[in-house]
């Protein structure tokens, strides 16, 4: 099949040529622009990512070590707990005949009590007194006399009160029989 073309034709031909050249240039510029914003935005994601994932790393570990000082506080608040119990428990009961108390004096004036001599013994120090010279049997001379002095007093139940665990030797009155 042969076809004349004519030069109106060849013309529309060529101006639909440029049209559709153009709009395929302008079509190619836009595509360019969307990829470039797209390629931006890809950027921008990707560095909150990587910044919330150190974010959550550094937020992880500051959890862990407060969660170990948590686990240590609450071990430490259950053991208080235990002792304020058998604290309780201990005074609840009140004294039992037999149980001992230790003060120390100090010129014949209470200055520390304690609930076992052990304790007395270990404090002792604290106050400037060599252990070995407060723990003396109680003799004829007065409390006062000692800078520092340890007695011992043991629960009397039929006194409700404590009473001297070491009595002086008792003192004759003259030729009293």
């Amino acid at each position: 099949m042969i076809r004349i073309v004519t030069g109106a034709r060849l013309a529309r031909l060529e101006d639909a040529a440029r049209t559709a050249s153009e709009q395929a240039r302008q079509t190619s510029g836009a595509a360019n622009e969307a990829f470039g914003r797209h390629v931006r935005e890809l950027f921008a994601v990707t560095d909150r990512a990587e910044r919330a994932e150190a974010t959550t790393t550094e937020v992880g570990v500051l959890l862990s070590g407060t969660l170990a000082e948590l686990s240590d506080a609450q071990q430490e608040l259950l053991r208080k707990d235990i002792e304020i119990r058998r604290l309780r428990e201990e005074l609840s009961g009140g004294p039992r005949e037999g149980e001992t108390l230790t003060v120390l004096l100090h010129y014949g004036e209470p200055h520390t009590i304690y609930a076992s001599r052990e304790d007395a013994y270990a404090d002792t120090a604290t106050h400037g007194a060599a252990p070995d010279a407060v723990w003396v049997p109680s003799d004829e001379r007065p409390a006062a006399a000692f800078t520092w002095r340890c007695e011992a007093f043991i629960y009397n139940a039929a006194s409700n009160g404590f009473r001297r665990a070491y009595m002086p030797a008792p003192k004759p009155i003259e030729e009293a029989a």
